[in-house]
C-alpha cells in the first residue's frame, strides 16, 4: 500500500514534473511472473525513476542498516525503504554475496520483479563498466528471464535538481528479455555466468549509448580516481574521468 502511495502521491508527482520521464520498450516489460531486471547505474535517482514508470512493483536489495536504526530517524528510514520496495540484506557478514543471492531468490520465488545493478556501484564518469556475474548467477539459479534496462539522464537530473533547475529529462528503456534456458545445464559454471553478463552489458550499452569499458570494474575506476585526487593530479587531464 505504501509503495503505491509513494509512487502516485508522495514522491511520484514531483519526479514526473521535474524529470518528465519517458518509458520505452513497454512490450518487453514482463506483464506477469518473476523476472530479474538489470540496468546501468548513473545516480541515486535510478531506483526512483525506473519503478516510477514501470507498470508493476519493482523490488531492490538494500543494506539491512536502513532497517535497524532507532528513534524517529530509524522509524522513518524503515518506513521509507520498506515502502519504496527495498528488500533488506546483511552486507556485514563474511558471505554477503551469498546473503544477496538468498535474498534475491526469496524475492523471485514470490513471483516478483527484482532489479539489480551489475556494475555494483554508480558510474564515476557516465561510462558503462564491466558487469559482475552475481545477477547472472541469481537468474540461473531462479530460472527466470533477465530484462536489460537502460536509464538515461538521471545523472544530469540530480545535478540540475541540486541547482534548482527543473529542465532535466529522464528516459527509461526496456530491452528484449534474455532467456537463460540456453544455459540451464550450466548452473554454477563461472564461464557461463560471464557469458551471460557480458551479453547483458552489451544489451544495456545498446539501450543507453554509453561508452562501454568492458575490461574495468566501476569500483576499480573509482579507486583509481580517488588515488589521483589524493596525489594532487588534475582529473581534467584524465580521459573518461568524472568531469566528462
Amino acid at each position: 500500500m505504501l509503495y503505491w502511495l509513494l509512487k502516485y502521491v508522495l514522491i511520484g508527482p514531483f519526479l514526473r514534473v521535474t524529470g518528465r520521464p519517458t518509458f520505452e520498450g513497454r512490450e518487453n516489460f514482463p506483464a506477469s511472473g518473476p523476472a530479474l531486471l538489470v540496468g546501468n547505474h548513473l545516480s541515486v535517482a535510478d531506483w526512483l525513476f525506473m519503478p516510477l514508470v514501470a507498470p508493476r512493483r519493482v523490488t531492490f536489495l538494500a543494506k539491512s542498516d536502513y532497517y535497524t536504526g532507532t528513534g524517529i530517524k530509524g522509524m522513518l528510514s524503515r518506513w521509507f525503504f520498506a515502502g519504496s520496495g527495498q528488500h533488506p540484506i546483511d552486507r556485514t557478514n563474511a558471505d554477503s554475496a551469498q546473503a544477496a543471492l538468498d535474498a534475491g531468490l526469496e524475492v523471485l520465488s514470490s513471483g516478483e520483479l527484482l532489479c539489480i545493478y551489475p556494475e555494483g556501484t554508480r558510474s564515476p564518469d557516465g561510462r558503462l563498466y564491466r558487469g559482475k556475474t552475481g545477477p547472472a548467477r541469481l537468474a540461473m539459479r531462479a530460472g527466470v528471464p533477465i530484462v536489460p534496462v537502460g536509464v538515461i539522464g538521471t545523472d544530469e537530473y540530480v545535478r540540475r535538481i541540486r541547482r534548482f533547475s527543473l529542465s532535466a529529462r529522464v528516459r527509461v528503456r526496456i530491452g528484449e528479455p534474455l532467456d537463460t534456458a540456453a544455459w540451464a545445464d550450466r548452473v554454477g559454471d563461472r564461464a557461463a555466468e560471464r557469458e551471460i553478463t557480458d551479453e547483458l552489458m552489451r544489451r544495456i550499452q545498446a539501450l543507453t549509448g554509453q561508452e562501454y569499458v568492458h575490461d574495468t570494474y566501476g569500483a576499480d575506476e573509482k579507486n583509481r580516481l580517488q588515488a589521483l585526487r589524493e596525489s594532487g593530479h588534475n582529473l581534467l587531464d584524465q580521459p573518461g574521468d568524472e568531469q566528462r
